[in-house]
């Protein structure tokens, strides 16, 4: 009798993890397409610079007002640009932790990565398994 309750309780688990696999596997797409259109602009204090980032926070476009040549000097505009590129991509991190949220656990590897782009989140849990103890054999 345990064992049925056992493999009862397996196979409801292993529904569970296959109802969510299927959902995740469904919405990849979606995601993807969703993934390759966004894109994050911010604007300087000023308006006089626009800048715009992909989901990888790279720049794909930049504008700049007419006005930025007499009101700025070379070094004020570089400075300014450098400024303007700061925000967007921490904004687009947040955007794609939200979409993935949907499909992954907030904990896991993949969405520690999202969040720090360092690779070592991807096999943090792994490397928690293979060396208990912290130490790694590097």
């Amino acid at each position: 009798m345990a064992d049925r309750e056992a493999n009862r309780a397996l196979r409801t688990r292993f529904d569970d993890v296959f109802g969510q696999y299927q959902r995740l596997r469904s919405g990849l797409d979606e995601l993807q397409q969703e993934l390759a259109e966004m894109r994050v602009s911010a604007d300087s204090d000023d308006g006089l610079i626009t800048v715009t980032v992909d989901p990888r926070g790279q720049l794909v476009d930049l504008r700049l007002d007419r006005r930025v040549y007499r009101e700025m000097t070379p070094e004020q505009l570089s400075r300014a640009i450098v400024e303007t590129t700061g925000g967007p991509p921490a904004r687009t991190t947040e955007r794609v932790t939200a979409l993935m949220a949907d499909y992954l656990p907030a904990d896991s590897g993949a969405m520690r990565f999202v969040r720090d782009s360092n690779f070592s989140s991807l096999l943090r849990r792994q490397d928690q398994i293979m060396h208990p103890s912290g130490h790694r054999d590097d």
